[in-house]
């Protein structure tokens, strides 16, 4: 056991290419707004990681809070508009800062802005994934951002953390550095009393008994987010560190702080994985006990296990499947139209027109949801 712990470890100060996400509390505060020195010190981190020969891509919290100081605001703010209006003051101190920062060591920043919407659909998901590579390919910087200033609550990340994960499956990269203002993962909130620190996560029974909380007044991550973020990385083949950004420079030196998480066993294919994980879905359709029992087996989904249809959707495009009771069973790439499957629920195969004989959503583009 301790062998497979280091080994995690071990992997992730070895990675060739890292993605390093830094949360909103380690560069701003809401006195003060960007802190420079905190910053630099963090672009050194990242400069000598890169300088030992590690592609880095930075995934940079702190739009909106950069925006708060310069727009006379005392408190993050709540309604969409006015943090709309603080992250288009804020990613420009943002970007401005960390070109600034990267300058010094002779490097180049290129500013990365990104919505749900860019990763959920998939020509848009190629046309990241080119920008950066190309460059990382030209020796700059990526630095990563949610597009606060487009970005509704229906299309966004949510946190940066989950934006993270997915550049990391994005990019290919072979671990992904969380740094925020915690130390690691407890089992309980440290600052309310006695909480035991969890060094390694090697699956999911690591997690029993787990309290994850929310976000702090800066961001909109918190624990729960960056479990969130952890087990998607894992799908995706990537370990995760999880430190404190003041102590940047190990994390990034040899991993020896904070929690490692494991990645699973079998990675998901990127196909399986942008279903899972990455697409916008259209719609949902309703299924019986039976056809949900077919899914987790990797069965098709057949029309006689459909018991009703919402929203509007296309042939190709990627829907829910939920359990009467509405309880979300997997993700698919759909074989038809939504007026088609309401045409076909609950018949047999056999009663339907030929062109209707194909399941609904073929085993192999179901993915369960657990």
């Amino acid at each position: 056991m301790v062998d497979e712990q280091l080994d995690v470890r071990r992997q992730i100060a070895d990675a060739r290419s890292i993605v390093v996400k830094i949360g909103s509390s380690a560069l701003t505060d809401l006195s003060d707004g960007l802190s420079l020195p905190r910053l630099d010190a963090l672009a050194d981190a990242l400069e000598a990681r890169m300088a030992a020969g590690t592609d880095v891509i930075v995934v940079s919290s702190g739009a909106i809070g950069a925006g708060l100081a310069p727009l006379g605001l005392k408190r993050r703010p709540t309604d969409l508009a006015t943090k709309q209006a603080a992250a288009s003051v804020g990613q420009l101190a943002l970007a401005h800062a960390w070109g600034t920062s990267f300058a010094r060591h002779g490097r180049t920043v290129g500013q990365v802005l990104l919505t749900a919407h860019d990763i959920s659909r998939r020509e848009h998901h190629a046309n990241a994934q080119r920008t950066l590579d190309r460059l990382r390919a030209l020796g700059a910087v990526a630095v990563v951002n949610e597009n606060d200033t487009v970005a509704t609550d229906e299309i966004r990340f949510g946190d940066n953390d989950r934006l993270a994960a997915l550049v990391a499956h994005l990019a290919g990269a072979q671990a992904l550095v969380l740094l925020s203002d915690v130390d690691g993962l407890y089992d309980g909130d440290p600052r309310k009393g006695a909480a035991r620190m969890i060094r390694e996560v090697a699956g999911p029974a690591d997690l029993d008994g787990v309290i994850a909380g929310s976000g702090g007044a800066l961001g909109t991550g918190g624990m729960a987010s960056k479990l969130s973020a952890a087990r998607l990385a894992a799908d995706a083949g990537v370990p995760v560190l999880l430190a404190a950004a003041s102590q940047a420079d190990a994390a990034l030196r040899d991993a020896a702080v904070g929690t490692a998480f494991a990645a699973r066993p079998t990675r998901l294919s990127a196909r399986r994985f942008w279903v899972r994980h990455a697409a916008e879905t259209r719609g949902s359709i309703t299924v019986d006990a039976g056809a949900a029992q077919a899914i987790s087996h990797r069965k098709s989904l057949l029309p006689a296990g459909v018991t009703g249809v919402s929203g509007t959707f296309s042939a190709g495009d990627v829907i829910d499947i939920v359990t009467d009771d509405g309880a979300p069973q997997a993700r698919g790439v759909i074989a038809y139209d939504a007026t088609e499957v309401a045409e076909m629920v609950g018949r047999s195969t056999a009663d339907l027109p030929s062109g209707l004989r194909r399941p609904v959503v073929h085993a192999d583009d179901l993915v369960p949801v657990a």
